[in-house]
């Protein structure tokens, strides 16, 4: 039988922000890449540009749902999963 509580004792836990980073700098990058503005992603998902700047700031606290996650995707026509893909280091 496995033991859990050993097991959770080597599981390296990033922090609550590291996920929510990651996919903030692929929606920008792939904004971009689209040659989109905040203002006009913002306009094609109906949500404010104040949101998408929100979304997009680093190490933001602003929180958005899969949802909102799943209409920016499809305005940018990549599939989502791409949104978490970490960033190739430099």
């Amino acid at each position: 039988m496995k033991n859990l509580n050993e097991i959770k004792e080597n599981i390296k836990f990033n922090d609550d922000s590291h996920y929510y980073d990651i996919v903030r700098y692929n929606i920008r990058r792939y904004r971009r890449m689209a040659d989109y503005t905040q203002e006009e992603l913002a306009e094609l998902i109906d949500v404010s540009d104040q949101y998408i700047s929100q979304i997009e700031r680093k190490k933001s606290t602003k929180y958005f749902t899969l949802t909102i996650l799943g209409r920016i995707a499809d305005a940018l026509e990549i599939d989502i999963k791409e949104f978490f893909e970490e960033p190739k280091k430099k």
